[in-house]
């Protein structure tokens, strides 16, 4: 029996008296990709924060192949981790840092590269994002909003993670570039056998990505299956939010004033 990539279970998390996850429950199998959808403060990026580290859960276990990496040493849990590429909203780049320093800065950090090994690693990964060497010395704000999302795309898998996440990826994109770099994710996802959790409200881009998803209602999922059942789960939350209906089960604060 394979072992689950991702394995959550029982995740809770609170932030003063709201509960944003309520015993979260989810397994993601090796080399593939889900898509987690809901509303805003659903509890998404809160529960890939608690995944990657960035935020500690006050119950639960979080189990990448298999070892419940909240039980490990903090040394042993930034090791794991270290095996995670995450593309930010927004794409997050350093404004001061030119393309090649933003794309290289982690393997930097951690020591794992020169600056000059890395500045030719940052080389080879923009033409995998379709980007000619000719950016790497520009800064971020001299880059369309694609360009951007490419290189920190370039960014994510500057280490060969084995488990990407991407929080919204076509943020901020016409329909035309998000479906650029949807497929442009798949392809490298594909060429890398990378398992990848994406977080999104973009109903076609979650179809494009996804192998599977899950909806997160309530601080709990609520419902997984197939990405290609997103339009017609039969499951009434994921019908409502998926087809942008105010009428349904779930309630939608609507201003009158």
């Amino acid at each position: 029996m394979t072992t689950a990539k991702i394995r959550v279970r029982g995740l809770r998390k609170s932030f003063g008296g709201k509960r944003v996850l309520e015993g979260v429950d989810l397994e993601i199998m090796p080399s593939t990709s889900m898509v987690v959808i809901g509303g805003s403060g659903s509890g998404k990026s809160v529960l890939v924060k608690c995944i990657l580290g960035l935020i500690e859960p006050e119950a639960g276990e979080i189990e990448i192949d298999g070892q419940d990496i909240l039980e490990l040493s903090r040394a042993d849990q930034e090791e794991v981790r270290g095996r995670m590429g995450m593309l930010f909203q927004n794409g997050a780049l350093f404004d001061s840092l030119q393309v090649w320093e933003n794309i290289g800065f982690g393997l930097i950090a951690r020591g794992k590269s020169t600056r000059s090994q890395a500045r030719e690693r940052a080389t080879e990964l923009l033409t995998m994002v379709g980007l000619g060497a000719g950016v790497r010395d520009l800064y971020p704000s001299e880059l369309s909003g694609g360009m951007q999302k490419r290189v920190a795309l370039a960014r994510a898998i500057a280490a060969e993670p084995d488990i990407l996440f991407f929080d919204e990826p076509t943020t901020g994109l016409d329909p035309i570039m998000g479906a650029v770099i949807d497929d442009l994710i798949m392809e490298l996802v594909r060429g890398t056998g990378s398992t990848t959790v994406a977080i999104t409200h973009d109903m076609a881009s979650a179809r494009r990505i996804g192998d599977s998803a899950a909806m997160l209602y309530q601080g709990q999922i609520v419902w997984t299956g197939p990405a290609t059942k997103l339009m017609n789960s039969g499951n009434p939350l994921v019908d409502q939010f998926t087809h942008g209906r105010l009428e349904g089960p779930i309630e939608v604060e609507v201003s009158r004033e």
